[in-house]
């Protein structure tokens, strides 16, 4: 049976990993002040249309909209930058704009295949960018997959050029994984960068034609003539590489396979010490410990342990030594991300989401500065320093916060000056927002749970509401802007956020047996959710709903089976609606062995389905799936209605040919949210 890879992101609760200063809020980018000009001209990018029916309509198709600037990043002198938008739909482009002549944006080339998406461009030196494009493919007629592929794009306007390598027609397998840039650069190799490469077994073993050595490896590329040479032979259990600020690969991790070639769940980490080509593993008592970043001029590999039940950062020299220096930890909450900056991406800061985001800088002065900026822009936003030029003097800033869905900033540090760059969603600029309120509640049980409500403008009195559980389980919602609460607190709605026990960020011991196997709990948390708004007088409890995407779906439809007098009307997106399936559809995938043991075995797997139990709803129910669906397959929804029209219950689903788990498309984003919004209208209206 074909194995392909696969990653069921809504279950999988890991570790944090490194990134750009706030990567794990927005994207990697980089950026430039220049003279007189304050804010690009968004002329150039195809703004998206909006139905002026209704409010409903137009607000539907505002906050639906797919975010105005994608993708931005800045150039090694720091004298272009690129950005990535899209014509709202299926369609992205990429524009480059010279800061030193000419501000008005150039589009350098377009994606506009409906099953691939442009996702990101690094600049590899001033005149080449290198592009993740990241697609959809289905093998055997019935299993979908991700397939994702690079590509060098000249500013020149030249054709854009496969990085990717062209595997022989004689090889055996699917190549998915199109590699993932590890360095931009790589000293003493003028326009080199480091790419990982899956090389694939090749059927005519012992011969030149043939390659007996399957596995993650890493080459060497250069960008200008799209040559490249093997300089990491391939591992067959390899998983992910990590290069130092040199463009030496330090850090290996294995994720080990059983015989049937599925992952176990098992890692293994190596690295390297300082001009040595051996791979060493890290001391046992290091077992835990999860590298993601190595500082040559340190010598040090920074990652993640588990200290006191949360994760915590640290530093393991890489000299042999096997000593561990805690960099930064809480008792609370997880640190959730180490923020790096610029080409080398270094180690600048670690972040942490309390009742709201928190960093933690290394460097004084970029802290100093991230304080000044607070201080200085309204409303004092969360600031994301989200990437730097080659000499750090230039800095991309994006200031948000829960009633800003972001602006881009350009900041010369030499002279402190600031410029506006580009809104991450010009549909919704000054459009007057709801403000996001941290809160807690008391569950059943007297347990303090945390979470944020939304409430409309000019709210008084009970007034129509929505709980709103997120995805997962092992995830959680943070405070900032939500393009969904906007939509439900303009059309009138208040909407409460539980972080449910089960959410991931808080610790082993608040994540518990996860939302699956304690499903009970998580479950019970989100109800007592709904009470809390009734109780403080927040909600009309006869207007009460309950909304969710992914596990959050999960959530909505299994409220009813356990309380189905709470909420008056039930939405789920993508949801997961019987547990053993969820199982099966993972089968053809490596992370089978990983889901079922996620998920577990025993008597949750029937009560914790609410297929399984379509008889004790009350509520209507609204579903919305993606046929194209990796993470929870789109017959989840189908068994859903299925056994509701079995049992006489009043269901609505609607499918959405070709698209993934995400629905990342701005009218059927928007077409989505009317259709909630009439839904909500119909049962939770006066």
């Amino acid at each position: 049976m074909l194995r392909v890879s696969g990653l069921i992101t809504t279950l999988a609760s890991d570790p944090p990993v490194s990134g750009a200063i706030g990567g794990n809020m927005y994207f990697k980018a980089v950026s430039r002040a220049f003279g007189a000009l304050s804010v690009l001209t968004l002329s150039a990018i195809a703004a998206p249309v909006f139905a002026q029916d209704s409010e409903a309509e137009e607000l539907a198709a505002r906050f639906g909209a797919r975010p105005s600037v994608l993708d931005i990043s800045l150039s090694p002198s720091g004298n272009k930058i690129a950005y990535i938008s899209s014509d709202n739909a299926t369609t992205e482009l990429l524009y480059v704009v010279d800061l030193t002549s000419n501000p008005e944006p150039q589009l350098i080339t377009s994606l506009d295949d409906a099953n691939a998406e442009l996702t990101s461009c690094n600049w590899a030196n001033d005149v080449w960018l290198v592009c993740n494009v990241l697609g959809m493919s289905v093998v055997d007629g019935q299993t979908p997959i991700y397939i994702s592929r690079l590509l060098s794009v000249a500013t020149d306007g030249s054709k854009p050029n496969l990085l990717t390598s062209r595997d022989s027609t004689r090889a055996r397998g699917i190549q998915q994984n199109g590699g993932r840039v590890l360095a931009l650069d790589v000293e003493g190799e003028e326009n080199r960068i480091l790419v990982t490469r899956q090389f694939l077994e090749g059927t005519a073993l012992g011969t030149r034609l043939g390659n007996a050595d399957p596995g993650l490896g890493v080459e060497m590329i250069d960008v200008t003539k799209n040559r490249r040479r093997t300089v990491e032979k391939p591992d067959e259990e390899a998983s992910r590489y990590v290069a130092d600020e040199n463009g030496e690969i330090r850090v290996k991790v294995r994720s080990l396979m059983d015989t049937r070639g599925q992952l176990a769940g098992e890692y293994r980490y190596f690295y390297r010490k300082p001009d040595s080509d051996k791979w060493e593993p890290f001391a046992e008592d290091l077992s835990s410990f999860r590298p993601v970043n190595v500082s040559a001029k340190d010598n040090i590999a920074y990652g993640y342990m588990r200290k006191d039940g949360v994760w915590a950062l640290y530093g393991v020299p890489l000299d042999g030594t096997g000593e561990v220096k805690e960099v930064a930890a809480r008792g609370d909450v997880d640190a959730d991300g180490l923020l790096t900056i610029g080409r080398k991406q270094r180690a600048v800061g670690v972040s942490w989401a309390t009742e709201k985001r928190q960093v933690e800088y290394f460097d004084s002065d970029l802290a100093k500065l991230a304080r000044g900026l607070q201080n200085a822009l309204p409303g004092k936003p969360l600031i994301s320093i989200i990437d730097a030029s080659a000499d750090e003097n230039t800095l991309l800033i994006v200031a948000s916060s829960d009633v800003d869905p972001g602006m881009t900033y350009l900041l010369e540090r030499d002279t402190k000056a600031l410029s506006p760059l580009l809104p991450l969603r010009d549909p919704l600029v000054e459009r007057q927002m709801a403000p996001m309120k941290p809160i807690n509640f008391s569950a059943a049980d007297g347990t303090e749970i945390p979470g944020y409500l939304t409430l409309p403008l000019g709210a008084d009195g009970p007034v129509p509401a929505i709980v709103l559980p997120h995805g997962g389980p092992g995830s959680r919602d943070y405070w900032g802007f939500d393009w969904m609460v906007q939509f439900f607190a303009a059309r009138g709605y208040a909407v409460l956020q539980p972080n449910f026990r089960g959410s991931a960020g808080y610790g082993e011991a608040w994540f518990g047996r996860n939302g699956f196997k304690a499903w009970d709990v998580a479950i019970g948390d989100v109800n007592d959710a709904g009470r809390w708004l009734v109780k403080e007088g927040i909600a009309n409890p006869d207007r009460m709903g309950i909304v969710g995407w992914s596990y959050g779906g999960y959530a909505a439809l299994q409220s009813q089976v356990v309380d189905p007098d709470l909420y008056k009307s039930v939405v789920a997106i993508a949801p997961v609606t019987d547990l053993r399936l969820t199982i099966e559809e993972a089968r053809d995938y490596t992370n089978f062995q990983v889901t079922r043991e996620f998920i577990g075995e025993g008597p949750h797997l029937k009560e914790g389905s609410p297929a399984n139990f379509a008889e004790r709803f009350k509520a209507p129910v609204l579903l919305f799936h993606g046929t194209l669906d990796m993470n929870v397959g789109y017959l989840q929804s189908r068994r859903m209605e299925d056994r509701l029209q079995d049992a006489g219950h009043p269901v609505k689903y609607v499918e959405y040919e070709g698209f993934d788990h995400f629905l990342d498309h701005g009218q059927v984003r928007g077409n989505m949210l009317l259709a909630i919004d009439n839904f909500l209208t119909e049962h939770l209206g006066e």
